[in-house]
């Protein structure tokens, strides 16, 4: 019962899925609930959940999900339409876009970070420019 009790209070969602790291993937990952990856994965994570990075694990991909925890390491841009942590063993060599934006000390991170407002109103890989700049109020 403790145990529910702390995962009830937890920040983190339960895992349901896990890609080892011995795990290496290729092609389009999508899913709904949570999925933690500690192996390798290129390609695009399309996603309405929450995703897990592990330290170790190395993502060569277009990112977006709802909530997303980087502590290995990530090639490619991010969008985390509520938000996006990076911890201290995170890196990241590409643009963010996120409501929220937690970093840790000793990230490394090369990209463009813009926040946004109305998450719900925009999907920013398919809008065209006028359309992202009325969300932003430009």
């Amino acid at each position: 019962m403790a145990r529910k009790n702390r995962q009830e209070q937890s920040d983190t969602p339960r895992i349901r899925t896990r890609l080892g790291k011995d795990t290496r993937l290729k092609g389009t990952l999508r899913f709904t609930e949570s999925v933690e990856v500690s192996g390798s994965f290129e390609g695009k994570i399309d996603a309405d959940g929450f995703l897990l990075i592990v330290d170790g694990a190395d993502v060569r991909a277009d990112i977006r999900a709802r909530d997303i925890i980087v502590g290995g390491t990530v090639h490619g841009n991010i969008e985390a339409s509520h938000r996006l942590d990076v911890l201290a063993t995170g890196k990241i060599f590409g643009n963010v876009r996120t409501a929220q934006f937690r970093v840790a000390d000793g990230v490394i991170f090369e990209g463009t970070c813009e926040m946004i407002r109305d998450v719900d109103s925009l999907d920013v890989f398919a809008a065209p420019l006028e359309r992202v700049r009325e969300a932003l109020g430009d």
